[in-house]
C-alpha cells in the first residue's frame, strides 16, 4: 500500500500538526515502508500462535501496606512552592 502526500497532509491536519513540505516528503516515504513491511507480516502464518498481550510474562509482586514514618520530611518540602502547617499548600479546586 502506498501513503501519497495527500494522506500524509490529511492525517497532519487531523493531528494539527503544521508540516513543511520536506517533512511530508519524508513522512510520505516512512509511512510508505511502515506499510509495506505490515505487509509481510501479514504473510506469516500465526494459525498455532496463542495471543498475547505482552511479549514478556507479567507478574504482579504484591507487598503489605504498612505505615512508616517519613524521616526527611524537610527535604520532601523544599520542592514545594508553598509549604503550610507541614504539608504543600496548593490551590483550592473545589467550590
Amino acid at each position: 500500500m502506498s501513503v501519497s502526500k495527500k494522506d500524509v497532509e490529511h492525517v497532519a491536519r487531523l493531528a494539527r500538526l503544521g508540516l513543511s513540505e520536506e517533512e511530508k516528503e519524508i513522512f510520505t516515504k516512512q509511512l510508505s515502508d511502515i506499510l509495506d513491511y505490515a505487509k509481510i507480516l501479514n504473510k506469516l502464518d500465526t494459525k498455532n500462535t496463542d495471543p498475547t498481550s505482552h511479549a514478556v510474562p507479567m507478574k504482579n509482586v504484591l507487598r503489605e501496606d504498612k505505615v512508616v514514618p517519613c524521616e526527611n520530611t524537610e527535604d520532601i518540602l523544599a520542592n514545594g512552592p508553598e509549604i503550610e502547617d507541614g504539608m504543600f499548600k496548593v490551590p483550592r479546586i473545589i467550590e
